[in-house]
């Protein structure tokens, strides 16, 4: 098993829960007595390392941008695009997986939504406001009250980068704390492949062969949604602002696009995406830069994805989203998909962060994560392709 990478075992994992769930029809028993449990423990992990996991890497992704406002107007145009263009991915996922959400088949779990991330009360939009700020540092550690947990990173990361030199015991511990905390979700993630098993097949034991319906419907939405935004946010900008042809720019970029959908990997595509821009015109320098910070900081696909799965898996599980839910899922996938780790699986954290702050069940996160693996690949695209259209773009605003 050592042999197989990550995603090859949760593959393997899906397979084999629709097969035991299709075996023990009728045995609900069995499943939800013997099998469910160690999913259950999976799950609890996958809880406990959220909240340390967002604090700590939101932290440090600040505290490692401290040079980047040496780069002058290149770095703040930079920054300004990728925001504009995650906030516009997350809408996206969020509008189109509303628009359909009355057609998706229903999964069931036996779980009820936790009334703690959320208030029952209907809020206004000042009061969403004030609720994100934290009255008590511990408070929303415990709640997993995750908006909060997140303007607490903010604050005091960029605290740290402040103070200067008299910070730099606590950068160091921070970015220290991160690499620890980044360790033990390793520790975690290595029994996914077990918790998918054990979660998944009580759900087909209770849906039967309907549940396949639910993850062809996942799949067709997240790419549906990739391709919306290919065509209708970074196609118009690179016509408008970077002078250059859309279809000459995934003409000269699909090498790069390939690999990546191969790879799996932003990072390891880095050289391809790179020799690409440079055809396209843009001068070494800046590609390099924007790249890498790309490579780093955008992730439009995981953004999209994040959106879209939170409102699918609340319909699937028959709940009715508030605008105060949606403000959370906007909100909180925006900050994800910024600090997404680069490890395996360290995208299903962060849909458990999303899932909570917006009061979705997040067992379905093991539902979602039979099949993340079809679905990276793409989020890697739109990755890819989001810092390749910036590159392009930035070449035209700082000549």
């Amino acid at each position: 098993m050592k042999r197989l990478s990550l995603t090859t075992q949760i593959a393997i994992a899906l397979v084999l829960a629709v097969i035991a769930g299709l075996l023990l029809q009728g045995h609900p028993e069995i499943a939800n007595d013997y099998i469910k449990p160690i999913g259950v423990i999976f799950l609890n992990l996958l809880k406990f390392i959220v909240v340390p996991l967002v604090l700590f890497s939101i932290m440090a992704g600040i505290l490692s941008m401290n040079d980047i406002s040496k780069v002058g107007r290149l770095g703040v145009r930079t920054l300004i695009y990728f925001t504009f263009t995650t906030i516009l991915a997350v809408t996206l996922g969020l509008c189109v997986s509303t628009l359909i959400k009355d057609f998706l088949p229903l999964i069931s779990l036996d779980v009820q939504p936790s009334t703690q991330p959320v208030s029952t009360h209907v809020f206004t939009f000042m009061d969403q406001i004030v609720d994100m700020f934290p009255s008590n540092i511990i408070e929303p550690l415990g709640s997993m009250a995750m908006m909060q947990v997140i303007i607490m990173a903010v604050l005091f990361g960029v605290a740290m980068v402040h103070v200067g030199e008299k910070g730099e015991a606590a950068k160091q511990l921070m970015l220290s704390l991160n690499e620890v905390v980044a360790k033990v979700l390793t520790y975690i993630m290595a029994m996914a492949p077990f918790g998918v098993f054990c979660m998944l097949t009580p759900v087909v034991v209770t849906n039967g062969p309907g549940v396949l319906g639910s993850y062809a419907a996942l799949v067709v939405l997240a790419y549906s949604c990739f391709i919306l935004h290919a065509l209708c946010v970074y196609a118009p900008l690179i016509r408008i602002f970077g002078k250059q042809s859309p279809w000459k720019f995934f003409k000269v970029m699909q090498p790069a696009l390939l690999f990546a959908f191969s790879s799996d990997s932003s990072v390891a595509t880095l050289p391809y995406s790179m020799k690409c821009t440079e055809q396209l015109g843009v001068r070494k320098d800046v590609g390099s830069f924007v790249l890498s910070l790309g490579a780093t900081i955008n992730m439009d696909g995981v953004a999209i994805y994040l959106g879209a799965t939170a409102v699918f898996m609340a319909a699937c599980c028959g709940m009715d989203l508030t605008l105060n839910q949606y403000f959370a899922i906007a909100f909180s996938a925006t900050i994800a998909s910024i600090g997404t780790p680069g490890i395996p699986g360290g995208s299903l954290a962060l849909m458990a962060m999303v899932f909570a702050s917006a009061n979705i069940p997040v067992e379905f996160v093991a539902v979602a994560a039979g099949i993340d693996r079809i679905i990276d690949m793409g989020r890697t695209v739109m990755s890819v392709t989001g810092d390749a259209s910036c590159a392009v773009v930035m070449e035209k605003l700082t000549k």
